[in-house]
């Protein structure tokens, strides 16, 4: 199992913010779509830590063409020499509708559609065949030889697909090369929705798991002292409140029989309450969402409770704390693979 951090880097500090993260012993690293780019960071992280795998996780897809985001995962592949994962996902409605301002409709269908139609490049330029890709929603059949920017000495890069619901998860397990968990998500859901659902993708694509990468990403809570604890979990529940406020990201609160909290969240949101959010979520709501527990717990937890399912481990820890700290979580769950 790898473990990746998550990279809150713009371009002027991604070189530093790179180094540190490969220094307290991360396999790789992974951007958020969010003030900012998600791929130039990547570029700058891979010139000064080569050694880390990069990714995207994830980027918006819907309002990007599948020939740009190509070319932008061809180039980070080349430059990396083989180490980018292209991680990406749909967003929900509004932010696709109100904040691209581009069209909504029918995402797992059009994702399914996306995603080949990404894969459709890879294999002209890489194998040399026809570019031929005509679906519902993408159409793609031109490619001259200026344009072709021709076979990847690091081969072809991996597209990993984030997904909640079961049809976007079933259509990971279908087409793509792999699924980014979101990081709101509880046991009985992963367990009894997600993994059944990517198993369905596989089967109707006759594919293996062993073909499947699973990353898992795990809201973690500790501290070293207990100020650093509670300013770790005031932190978490900010977060939790805010996902809970989203109807789309209900049924994992649904599985562990907190749905019934979500519209309540989700009124305070639309009236601009975002700071009261944090107030509703308790302790049952963190244990069913996160790790959470002193330093030298974390990594026991972690592979306890992942360690059966993930091939990557993505840790998701929005607060500060000492590098240190981290570093010896990361040696303690690297210890025996």
């Amino acid at each position: 199992m790898k473990i990746d951090g998550p990279f809150y880097a713009m371009m002027d500090n991604a070189a530093e913010e790179a180094k540190r993260l490969s220094a307290i012993g991360y396999d790789g690293v992974y951007t958020l779509e969010g003030s900012w780019d998600p791929f130039f960071p990547l570029a700058i992280a891979s010139e000064h830590a080569p050694e880390l795998d990069i990714a995207t996780g994830i980027a918006v897809a819907f309002p990007r063409n599948p020939s740009h985001i190509a070319y932008q995962a061809w180039d980070l592949q080349t430059f990396s020499k083989g180490k980018f994962s292209l991680g990406i996902g749909s967003q929900i409605k509004p932010h696709i509708e109100k904040r691209f301002g581009v069209e909504f409709s029918s995402p797992a269908a059009r994702m399914r559609e996306y995603i080949l139609a990404v894969k459709a490049f890879f294999d002209c330029w890489q194998h040399g065949s026809k570019l031929d890709f005509q679906g519902k929603y993408y159409r793609h059949t031109l490619m001259t030889p200026m344009f072709n920017p021709g076979p990847n000495a690091y081969g072809v890069p991996p597209i990993m697909l984030g997904a909640l619901g079961p049809k976007m998860t079933e259509v990971a397990g279908e087409v793509a090369d792999g699924l980014i968990v979101h990081p709101f998500n509880s046991m009985p859901f992963l367990l009894d929705k997600a993994l059944p659902a990517v198993e369905r993708g596989l089967a109707k694509a006759g594919r293996r798991r062993e073909d499947f990468i699973l990353q898992i990403n795990a809201i973690v809570i500790t501290g070293e002292t207990d100020e650093a604890y509670q300013a770790a979990e005031e932190s978490v529940k900010g977060l939790l409140g805010f996902y809970s406020s989203t109807p789309a990201y209900r049924p994992p609160m649904d599985a562990v029989g907190l749905g019934d909290l979500q519209p309540t969240l989700n009124a305070l949101s639309k009236e601009g309450k975002w700071d009261e959010l944090g107030s509703y979520i308790d302790d049952d709501f963190l244990d069913a969402f996160c790790t959470r527990g002193k330093p030298d717990e974390i990594a026991a937890k972690l592979k306890a409770k992942y360690g059966e399912h993930a091939d990557r481990l993505a840790i998701y820890a929005p607060y500060g704390a000492p590098d240190g700290m981290w570093k010896k979580i990361i040696a303690e769950l690297k210890q025996g693979d």
